[in-house]
């Protein structure tokens, strides 16, 4: 796609814009917390938890929860497969529950974001069912159908093309009750959506209307780039890839088509109706220069650039560059290490000799926390990571996950699940998180690794990310400030300056499990530096001089006034 770098975007200034100053908390529904007891996590049982997220002096402090998807769905892929997209499964509760999870969140404060998923919708869906029974009927060309273009020397039905779905295998199902091909992105119960399809096109964007009208403040869409598909279908170039099929394509016809400019401008005006609501797209399978396209005013990205980066400064401060100059100054990043999809950071930055759990694996995690609620950018945290929740250990014979049950070595598959284990709130039974089996098991260390437990603990991981979300929220520089590298003379840490007007920040983060020193060159200030925040113990307030020490995986914001 063309990068697209000429849309005119907003000024990036207004404390009104929420969506830019404030920290987003993302919510896995089921695994949350269970009001009544069946093991699957509720909206009751996340209203009953509000007081830990936000609006009281003790709580962590967001400003907004993301909720992963909670409409009516088959499970096939865990709500991301949608049965019904105004209405809210029954293990989560009832419309009613909605609203009163978003009147909890308003009084306190906190704005609420759904996940929309309009690439697809599930099989089950009343859309696809009646697509399926006519070729003639209202619904026949609400999805992508096509005829088998003849059949294989074997008598099979060749696909319409060569594309494949991202969950293994091919794209394209064939439907005996049509009689035609079906195209997927991802798992056959997940139908493509045809965007192309002005009917469509309005009821989806219905959709998004009813939510808006109920109060919802903002909207992830799911692998937004792939809405639409090249006109005629032409199969994708072939490549040589790595390990999976998926990888010996280039996939240029599959996702990020040029129509996607002009709906996420008709979107946005939709959206923009209801002052101070965002919107966030999830690039799929795209790269930094597809992302930097692809923001609006008021529509952020996520790139997912640090969301693989391993343990160093280094690795760290290149990803802040190739951002940096594929964003420029004026595009917003979102900024994410851990979601419902990949490895949880604090088990990714566990230093590999190391036991789950670590001392030192928490001690990364603190700096992880500095790190960041103060890069450029609107941070989206996941559940669990302010008490450095590690991932579940799960094989891929037990999964729930459906892509890891069919892993192998040509579909190399990491167990989503394994990201999705139940949050632990006590040292009680089930942690607090039910009274019932959880769905999936709890971490072994659940009894010490809780949030009540850290709650109390003024060196624990939850008490870096309260004091560090209190200090982002009183500091313009860590909200909207410029942002830039400051070189250090040693491989391990990290550096950069945010600056706002008056507002200035700097930030330390040594990666290394020994002590560092570094010299501050001078930039002709009269005021200094002072501590705002350190992870070790460092008092709040000491002067920072030219040279300063950093104990061994210190995380340090000092700020001038």
């Amino acid at each position: 796609m063309s990068e697209d770098r000429g849309v005119p975007l907003e000024p990036l200034a207004s404390r009104d814009d929420w969506w830019q100053t404030g920290v987003v908390y993302q919510i896995y529904p089921r695994s949350f917390a269970d009001a009544n007891g069946d093991g699957i996590g509720d909206l009751a049982g996340i209203l009953s938890h509000l007081d830990h997220l936000g609006g009281d002096q003790g709580s962590l402090g967001i400003d907004a929860i993301w909720l992963s998807p909670i409409y009516p769905s088959p499970d096939f892929d865990f709500g991301y497969d949608v049965a019904d997209y105004v209405g809210v499964d029954p293990k989560f509760g009832s419309l009613a529950d909605f609203d009163r999870l978003v009147a909890g969140c308003h009084a306190r404060g906190i704005k609420v974001i759904l996940d929309l998923v309009l690439n697809h919708s599930s099989s089950k869906h009343p859309w696809f069912e009646a697509s399926r029974a006519s070729r003639d009927g209202p619904h026949a060309d609400w999805y992508i159908w096509r005829d088998s273009p003849g059949r294989s020397i074997l008598g099979r039905r060749r696909p319409p093309n060569n594309w494949r779905s991202f969950f293994g295998g091919s794209a394209w199902t064939w439907d005996d009750a049509r009689g035609q091909f079906y195209m997927h992105t991802f798992l056959p119960e997940q139908p493509d959506l045809n965007w192309r399809n002005p009917a469509v096109r309005e009821a989806l964007l219905g959709v998004v209307r009813t939510w808006l009208d109920r109060g919802v403040d903002g909207f992830r869409l799911d692998v937004f780039n792939a809405f639409f598909k090249a006109e005629g279908l032409p199969s994708n170039p072939r490549r040589l890839g790595g390990r999976g099929a998926w990888s010996w394509q280039y996939h240029v016809n599959d996702r990020n088509q040029p129509e996607l400019s002009e709906l996420l401008g008709e979107l946005r005006s939709i959206v923009d109706e209801k002052p101070g609501r965002m919107t966030v797209g999830e690039l799929f399978d795209g790269s930094l220069r597809d992302a930097a396209g692809l923001i609006r005013p008021r529509h952020l990205v996520f790139d997912f650039t640090l969301i693989s980066v391993p343990w160093s400064a280094a690795a760290f401060a290149g990803a802040i560059e190739a951002r940096g100059a594929a964003f420029g100054p004026e595009r917003w990043p979102a900024n994410v290490l851990s979601n419902h999809d990949q490895p949880r950071h604090a088990s990714r930055f566990e230093p590999p000799a190391s036991p789950s759990g670590s001392a030192e694996g928490d001690a990364r995690a603190k700096v992880a926390a500095v790190l960041l609620l103060t890069l450029r950018g609107t941070p989206f945290l996941y559940y669990g990571e302010e008490i450095a929740l590690r991932n579940l250990s799960i094989p891929n014979s037990e999964a729930f996950d459906p892509p890891a049950r069919r892993a192998s070595f040509l579909f190399p598959w990491w167990n989503r699940d394994q990201a999705r284990g139940p949050m632990p709130w006590t040292s009680g039974p089930g942690a607090g998180f039910s009274a019932g089996r959880p769905w999936l098991p709890l971490t072994p260390d659940a009894a010490l690794r809780n949030a009540e437990r850290q709650a109390a603990d003024p060196a624990s991981v939850l008490s870096v990310y309260r004091r560090m979300l209190a200090l982002r929220r009183a500091t313009p520089a860590l909200q909207v400030g410029s942002q830039h590298l400051v070189a250090t003379g040693d491989a391990e840490v990290l550096a950069f300056i945010r600056r706002a007007g008056d507002s200035a920040a700097l930030i330390l983060l040594n990666f290394a499990s020994r002590p560092a020193s570094i010299a501050l060159a001078k930039d002709g200030s009269r005021e200094p530096w002072r501590v705002a925040l350190s992870t070790g113990d460092r008092a709040p307030g000491d002067v920072l001089g030219e040279d300063v020490a950093l104990a061994p995986l210190e995380g340090l914001v000092a700020t001038r006034a």
